[in-house]
């Protein structure tokens, strides 16, 4: 009888082993954590600025809140939690304050209530944010086609392979074209270095 293909390893490493892990991460690893730390804050209100980002990711794996699954890459895990934690900010700003789109409904037996009518898009304003930075990086590369059609494949969500696959490309042109964006974003001060 054909074995099964398990769709979920639902193994994860103890939070010893995860904080171990931490401790292994490289300065690339560290750039790339703070630059993916940058880029999720981006549109946050000013007091949650990227670092707090970072450090509450880091803070919920080091406590075992957040388990790492076993062959899941470290830098991967924590920008998971930090998208995790951006998308919950929202969840709670929004739930938080009604907006203009809700409805009073008067008159009830136990007092008035609102009833939130909530559209699921995203508002003007972080609608204007997210074009303005797309804006922004495809006029960083608007000479390199390649780099573009990464970017967008990045933002679609697909893996490395997926995306030479697409593109019909090979590892090295992928990765020289990955150094070539990082080369880019530091030389125009996207470093995450302290000023």
């Amino acid at each position: 009888m054909p074995e099964t293909l398990k769709l979920v390893d639902k193994r994860v490493l103890l939070p010893a082993e995860t904080v171990l892990a931490l401790g292994t991460l490289g300065k690339m690893e560290l750039l790339r954590l703070k630059t993916i730390a940058r880029v999720y804050a981006r549109g946050l209100p000013p007091d949650v600025a990227w670092d707090d980002l970072l450090q509450q990711a880091l803070t919920r794996i080091i406590l075992g809140a957040r388990l790492r699954p076993e062959g899941v890459a470290m830098v991967s895990f924590v920008a998971g939690v930090m998208r995790s934690l951006r998308a919950e900010h929202w969840r709670r700003v929004l739930k938080g304050s009604p907006g203009p789109d809700a409805v009073r409904i008067d008159r009830m037996s136990d007092g008035s209530r609102e009833v939130e009518l909530r559209d699921p898009s995203p508002g003007p304003e972080r609608s204007l944010s997210a074009q303005q930075e797309l804006r922004t990086i495809e006029g960083l590369f608007a000479d390199d086609p390649v780099i573009l059609k990464i970017i967008g494949g990045l933002g679609e969500g697909l893996s490395a392979a997926q995306i030479r696959g697409a593109l019909k490309i090979s590892n090295t042109d992928y990765d020289s074209a990955r150094r070539r964006m990082r080369r880019t974003l530091l030389r125009e001060g996207l470093t995450c270095e302290p000023k």
